[in-house]
């Protein structure tokens, strides 16, 4: 957890990513997978749809990265599918909502301080990071 917080803390304060960059790319070290600068753009408004707070950038930055993993593995898109199902399931369980909305409730506003998620993005980025890890087991 020490690395993910010194991590996160370091993507927020010093690169300025927002919350789906931070998590692809916080498991992306995690898992030693290398990320191309294309994914990483195409991450650029994932924070609740460009701060509409739709759906949580930790959640689409998770989901991505499940995609972008288990597909190295060689698992075929109906498991993927089914993972990210049970991802989303039990990311709404634990954290209460997939969405922006209800996650960071005062919204995206001027006033808000910086990186008002950071804590919200360790515990996300350990969440999944657990949650790969265990069902690379099951998958085996």
């Amino acid at each position: 957890m020490d690395f993910i917080q010194e991590r996160v803390h370091e993507l927020y304060w010093k690169e300025d990513v927002n919350c789906a960059r931070a998590i692809l790319i916080c498991l992306g070290e995690l898992f030693d997978v290398r990320l191309d600068s294309q994914t990483l753009s195409s991450a650029i408004g994932l924070h609740g749809a460009g701060g509409f707070r739709a759906q949580c950038g930790l959640v689409e930055g998770g989901l991505m990265f499940l995609g972008i993993y288990f597909s190295q593995l060689g698992k075929n898109e109906e498991t993927i599918i089914s993972l990210c199902y049970d991802y989303a399931e039990a990311f709404n369980q634990k954290f209460k909502s997939l969405r922006c909305y209800d996650l960071r409730p005062n919204g995206f506003t001027p006033n808000d301080p910086p990186h008002l998620c950071e804590k919200l993005t360790c515990e996300a980025v350990a969440f999944a990071y657990e949650f790969i890890k265990i069902h690379k087991q099951l998958q085996k």
